[in-house]
């Protein structure tokens, strides 16, 4: 029998959510850092150890706080969940820097270790933009199912599920307006794959300076390495 309006389970408000889940975002931040952790010791800044000891450092108050659902924050959790994500995002560019130096060199060899170097790069790109795009938008996670859409900052991203409530029914009923849908960690990391293949949105547009701005350089990054690459493994297999 086919289930009316009538019928659906009562929604709870956002301000009764459990919370966004805890565990995707510990293990994105933990396979960016052993990405970094493999990368050749050439492009690194610091000793293999240090930066990745780093983020692990400011990672652990926040799943200490925030053990299993993103339900509190604070100023300092706030600070401390943005300070991890451009330290992950400084070091990577870093890296970037190193590898974009080494793959333009002639006199560089092991050519072949460049290129799996570089996917690393861009791996930990999609990573740590994901989860930029996922502590900026909209107040963060926290803010995001904790606080009514009325208190919530404007938002950086718009998804697709933002303007289907005119679709039809079955597309209708997972629109924001009428399920009081909120984006999760998976969205962002979506955002931040087609960025970085496309070269440009797809179908979520950046509303905000910031975002257009985090978006051009990722598309860029990511854009300036696909073609290194390609022009290194030319030369490689020649």
């Amino acid at each position: 029998m086919t289930r009316t309006r009538a019928d659906a389970p009562t929604r709870h408000p956002r301000h009764e959510r459990r919370g966004e889940a805890r565990l995707p975002g510990v293990l994105a931040v933990l396979v960016a850092v052993a990405l970094y952790v493999a990368l050749p010791q050439r492009l690194l800044i610091a000793p293999r150890f240090v930066l990745p000891a780093l983020e692990l450092l400011l990672l652990v108050p926040l799943v200490a706080f925030n053990p299993r659902r993103l339900t509190r924050q604070t100023r300092t959790t706030r600070v401390l969940s943005l300070t991890l994500v451009f330290v992950v995002a400084a070091s990577n560019l870093v890296a970037l820097g190193l590898l974009i130096r080494d793959l333009v060199s002639p006199g560089v060899e092991d050519g072949g270790s460049l290129l799996v170097a570089a996917l690393q790069v861009w791996l930990t790109n999609v990573i740590v933009f994901g989860l930029a795009f996922w502590e900026l938008d909209r107040g963060g996670p926290v803010s995001r199912t904790q606080a009514a859409r009325a208190d919530l900052p404007l938002a950086d991203f718009r998804f697709s599920q933002d303007e289907n409530h005119d679709a039809v029914e079955e597309v209708a009923d997972g629109a924001s307006v009428k399920s009081d849908w909120v984006p999760t960690l998976m969205d962002y990391l979506y955002v931040s794959v087609t960025n970085s293949t496309a070269f440009s949105p797809t179908d979520t547009m950046p509303l905000s300076t910031r975002a257009k701005l985090l978006m051009s350089v990722e598309s860029v990054s990511a854009l300036t390495t696909s073609l290194l690459v390609v022009a290194r493994a030319v030369s490689v297999l020649h």
